[in-house]
């Protein structure tokens, strides 16, 4: 492994398409009402496979090809347990079939894998719990409408999972989609600061979602909050280490957690492969502001194990990275991502930056109302001699989600008004809010577009799970699960 880096701390350009004629609210919104001329709301409920729809599980296939080949059957394993894992794992798939819906021609910074478990609750750098989408890994420009869709058709897939009636499904869709809707024309009359600004922290969302749910979900809700804000490094060391020779190390627990030292390849030696990360930690330190690379510099290396991670992202490279400040008791864990092509990119366009780490640590940046303090990025050379990309953040800072698997009809309503509420706000920050909510309009004839194409997108995930249970009982493919 070789340290180098890309880029350079601070706010990322603009691409070229967002710089665009200062116009006045009354161009801006005329644009979103001409879009609906070119492409009525209506047009987005439509879905049907295309003749030349590419094999799901070739496409998956075709990611697989980059990624770390024995933790390949884990993750056909955990998609395989539901519809609902597939479509967490499915985001290629779904850019592939989204590039040829329905588009308004408004761009702006979409995170391209918004299903509702990419939703939850962290830590701001003033200590306080906020709520916001929570994975970039495939950010970038794109059409807004793809978001939404993907969330919606989450909806109706995690509704279906859940055992909800047809009627119970379309009213968590429309939720939803009138939340995405009604924030839009929220943020399109607000000042541009007041927008930036805007942010959910956890505790007053839970004061207004108390009339609006059970006492029991509630103090669920309330229960959880406690929970995320104990998920920390502090608890990341109780959790992954155990004592070696009075030195916190990370407990070897394979496939899923491996130390670095059980991955060297023949002829590396330790101590090389430690000064090596130590590289990369400076080289990261970089990419972060001035602030917090001195806050940094105070941790020193300790240790470092591959950790499989999610359901989609499982075969990637991910790390866990444990530095120790002024004692064993002041842990800093960092987790190191790899960042490969976004999936939004052969139907969009390319990253302007030639660093996929910094492409998700930019569009991180610009969707969320807050960031890690240390989000940054880094390249690599990996022990396989390929070229690596990774995104840097803390492993657990007050990290939560919604437990979905046990949420009621009514409950997951309100949930898709919140996360729905998060993704506009997030797109409201770099696309133009106010031709969006012109074209969306005041109605609900988009909302009932979305809900449609939300059910016909859910057979459709469910005849590719079945391609997926096929492909594993016919040998094609081989799958782990209970990893």
């Amino acid at each position: 492994m070789t340290a180098s880096t890309t880029g350079t701390a601070g706010d990322p350009q603009q691409p070229e398409e967002w710089k665009v004629a200062h116009l006045t609210p009354e161009e801006r919104a005329a644009r979103g009402k001409a879009a609906r001329n070119e492409v009525p709301r209506s047009s987005h409920g439509e879905w049907a496979p295309a003749d030349n729809r590419p094999d799901p599980v070739a496409l998956l296939e075709e990611q697989g090809r980059t990624r770390v080949p024995d933790l390949l059957p884990i993750r056909y394993g955990r998609m395989l347990l539901s519809p609902f894992t597939f479509y967490r794992g499915g985001a290629l798939i779904m850019a592939a079939d989204l590039a040829a819906t329905a588009s308004s021609g408004v761009r702006a910074q979409i995170c391209g894998d918004a299903h509702l478990s990419n939703f939850g609750a962290f830590a701001t750098p003033e200590r306080r719990m906020t709520f916001d989408i929570n994975d970039f890994d495939e950010t970038l420009p794109g059409p807004w409408e793809w978001d939404v869709k993907r969330l919606c058709a989450s909806l109706e897939i995690a509704g279906r999972d859940r055992g909800f009636t047809a009627e119970q499904r379309r009213a968590v869709v429309l939720a939803g989609a009138a939340a995405y809707r009604t924030k839009m024309r929220d943020a399109a009359g607000r000042r541009n600061l007041e927008v930036w600004y805007d942010h959910v922290e956890v505790s007053e969302l839970l004061d207004r979602l108390r009339s609006e749910v059970s006492e029991k979900v509630w103090k669920n809700a309330k229960a959880n909050e406690a929970k995320a804000r104990a998920r920390d490094s502090m608890q990341a060391l109780t959790k992954f280490t155990h004592d070696s020779g009075g030195k916190p190390r990370i407990t070897a627990d394979p496939p899923l957690i491996v130390p670095l030292e059980d991955l060297l390849p023949p002829g590396k030696e330790r101590e090389q492969i430690d000064a090596d990360v130590r590289a990369l930690i400076r080289s990261y330190r970089r990419t972060l502001e001035t602030d917090r690379r001195h806050l940094l510099e105070q941790f020193e290396f300790a240790h470092m194990a591959r950790k499989v991670v999610g359901v989609g992202s499982v075969g990637t490279r991910a790390w866990i990275v444990l530095l120790l400040g002024r004692d064993d008791q002041d842990p800093l864990v960092l987790q190191a991502k790899e960042a490969e092509e976004s999936v939004l990119e052969r139907f969009v366009g390319k990253s302007q930056y030639p660093n996929h780490g910094q492409r998700v640590v930019a569009g991180q940046r610009v969707m969320q109302s807050v960031s890690d303090i240390f989000l940054g990025w880094e390249h690599t050379i990996g022990f396989d001699g390929r070229p690596r990309d990774f995104y840097v953040r803390q492993l657990r800072d007050w990290k939560g989600s919604a437990d979905v698997d046990r949420m009621n009809a009514s409950t997951m309503a309100v949930y898709a008004q919140v996360c729905a509420a998060a993704l506009a706000r997030a797109h409201a920050r770099s696309g133009d809010r106010i031709a969006i909510a012109s074209y969306l309009g005041g109605g609900d004839t988009f909302d009932h577009a979305i809900a449609a194409f939300a059910s016909a997108y859910a057979d459709q995930n469910e005849r590719d799970h079945q391609a997926l249970v096929d492909a594993v009982k016919a040998g094609r493919i081989a799958a782990e699960t209970g990893v």
